[in-house]
C-alpha cells in the first residue's frame, strides 16, 4: 500500500517543544524534496534498508518479512517470507559466474538462527542455513573473494553456495582478522588473527572504510581512531567531541551528567577527504589530512543521531531518534583579520618581539586552517517515531525507513512536476488531442 503527499507531512509526536537544535524556515528553498511517497508493508520496526541496483531496494525488519521496492514508483515488488523473527541484518550480494546470467541476490540474518539467500528478480529463496548456534548480527559480503562473512558469537567464512569454509569462535574483543586461501586443497580457506584493538576505552560501535590504505572507529564513549589498514597502527584520535574549549563556536551545554548516549559514535560515513561522525545529538566532520574536527553541530536533533550519509554539493543527511530527517550544507566561514600587535610597555622590554612572532604563527595558522560550519538548509517531517536508516538514489530521491512501520520516499518537488507535465503531454500527443498551432 502507498500514498502520495505533497508537503512536508505532519509533525510527529513529541516534537512540539521547545529545544536548541537549529531550525529552518518553511519555505526551504535549498530543499528539493517537497513530495513524499508513504510506503506500507511492513507491521514493525522497520531497521535495514539496501540498495540493489539504480532502482530497486529492499526492506526488513523486526516483523520478519523482507519487502523489494521500486525507488522511482513505490511498487512493492516482493514480499519474502521465511523467517520466524525479527532480522537482524540484511546484504546484497551478485553472482560473478560468468557461464550464467548475473543475478542479484540479498542475504538476510534472524533472530531465528538462519541465513535465507533470495533472488531478487523472482522474488523466491535460493537457500537457507540452519546451522547457526546463535544470533548473527552482521553479514559482510567480499564480491572480489566471492565469499561471504557472518559475525555474531563466531565468525564464519561461506562461498556462494552457502559451503561452509572455515570458522573462529569465541568473539569477544575488536580482532582484525585476515583471510587466506591456501594453495593446498585439503586445507582450504582459513581465517587468522592479526591484530586485537585494544586503543579504545570501550566497546566499538561503528567502523568505516575510508580506503585501501585507511580505516576509522568509533567507541562508545565519543572516541575517533584513525587506523593504518597495513601495519593496524593507530594513526590519529578524536575524543573531545564534548569539549567545548576544542571547538569554541558551539554554545557549551550546562549539564550535571552525561548519558552514555550522548557521546556514543553512532555512526561513520567518509568520502576519503573527511570522516563524517554521528555522536550524540550532533555531527561532526573531521578532516583526515589536518586530524581534527573542522566543523560540527553538537545538537542537531532532539535525540540521538542514528544515521548519517555524504550527499553530493558538498551536504550531509541525517537522521534520529526523534523522527526527523535533515540536510546539512558544509560552508565556510569568512575568515576575520587578525588582531594588530599591541604596542607600548611590552615592547620595550622585549614582549612586544615575542607577542608579533606569536600573532604571526597564529594569523599563518588561520590562514592554511579554513573553518567551515554546517549549515541547516532541509528538515524532513513525516514520520511519527524514530527514523532508523535511509538510502541516496540520486535523482530518484531519498528512501528512510523507521519504527512507525512506514518507509517514505523523499522526491525532488520540480523533478516529479516537470515528469507528470511530460508524461500528459506524451499522452495527449499520442490520443490526438494535442494541436499545434502555427
Amino acid at each position: 500500500m502507498l500514498r502520495w503527499l505533497i508537503g512536508g507531512g505532519r509533525e510527529p509526536q513529541g516534537l512540539a517543544e521547545k529545544s536548541s537544535v537549529q531550525t529552518v524556515g518553511e519555505e526551504q528553498t535549498q530543499n528539493p524534496y517537497t513530495e513524499l511517497l508513504v510506503l506500507k508493508g511492513h507491521q514493525d520496526i522497520v531497521r535495514f534498508l539496501v540498495q540493489i541496483d539504480d532502482c530497486r531496494f529492499a526492506s526488513a525488519g523486526d516483523d520478519g518479512i523482507v519487502c523489494l521496492w521500486n525507488a522511482q514508483t513505490g511498487e512493492k515488488l516482493f514480499e519474502l517470507h521465511g523467517h520466524t523473527h525479527k532480522i537482524t541484518a540484511i546484504a546484497p550480494f551478485s553472482s560473478s559466474d560468468a557461464f550464467e546470467e548475473k543475478r542479484h541476490l540479498i542475504i538476510t540474518a534472524s533472530a531465528d538462527r538462519t541465513v535465507i539467500v533470495w533472488d531478487c528478480t523472482s522474488g523466491r529463496q535460493v537457500q537457507k542455513v540452519s546451522c547457526f548456534h546463535s544470533t548473527v548480527k552482521c553479514l559482510t559480503v567480499l564480491q572480489r573473494l566471492d565469499v561471504w562473512l557472518s559475525g555474531g558469537s563466531d565468525l564464519c567464512v561461506w562461498n556462494r553456495k552457502l559451503d561452509l569454509l572455515c570458522k573462529t569462535s569465541h568473539l569477544t574483543d575488536a580482532v582484525i582478522f585476515r583471510l587466506t586461501d591456501s594453495n593446498n586443497e585439503s586445507e582450504g580457506w582459513n581465517v587468522l588473527e592479526v591484530k586485537r584493538l585494544v586503543d579504545h576505552q570501550d566497546n566499538i560501535l561503528s567502523l568505516v572504510s575510508v580506503n585501501d590504505l585507511t580505516f576509522v572507529t568509533g567507541s562508545h564513549v565519543g572516541e575517533l581512531i584513525v587506523w593504518d589498514a597495513l601495519d593496524w597502527t593507530k594513526q590519529a584520535s578524536e575524543c573531545n567531541f564534548w569539549d567545548s574549549s576544542v571547538h569554541p563556536d558551539v554554545q557549551p551545554e550546562i549539564k550535571l551528567s552525561q548519558s552514555p548516549n550522548e557521546t556514543s559514535v553512532q555512526h561513520l560515513t567518509s568520502d576519503e577527504e573527511y570522516v563524517f561522525a554521528a555522536v550524540g545529538k550532533g555531527i561532526y566532520v573531521y578532516n583526515l589530512q589536518m586530524k581534527c574536527v573542522i566543523a560540527c553541530q553538537r545538537t542537531a536533533h532532539d535525540s540521538s543521531v542514528l544515521h548519517i550519509e555524504k550527499l553530493p554539493n558538498r551536504q550531509l543527511i541525517s537522521c534520529s531518534e526523534d523522527g526527523s530527517v535533515r540536510i546539512w550544507e558544509l560552508r565556510e566561514k569568512q575568515q576575520l583579520p587578525a588582531e594588530p600587535v599591541p604596542t607600548g610597555f611590552f615592547n620595550m622590554w622585549g614582549f612586544g618581539r615575542a607577542n608579533k612572532q606569536a600573532n604571526q604563527a597564529t594569523k599563518k595558522m588561520q590562514e592554511n586552517t579554513p573553518m567551515y560550519f554546517l549549515e541547516l538548509v532541509g528538515d524532513l517531517i513525516g514520520h511519527s517515531s524514530a527514523v532508523q536508516m535511509f538510502l541516496y538514489f540520486g535523482e530518484l530521491g531519498l528512501a528512510t525507513c523507521s519504527a512507525d512501520h512506514l518507509i517514505i520516499l523523499w522526491k525532488d518537488g520540480e523533478r516529479e512536476s516537470s515528469l507528470r507535465s511530460l508524461t500528459l503531454f506524451q499522452k495527449l500527443a499520442q490520443n490526438g488531442d494535442l494541436q499545434l498551432k502555427l
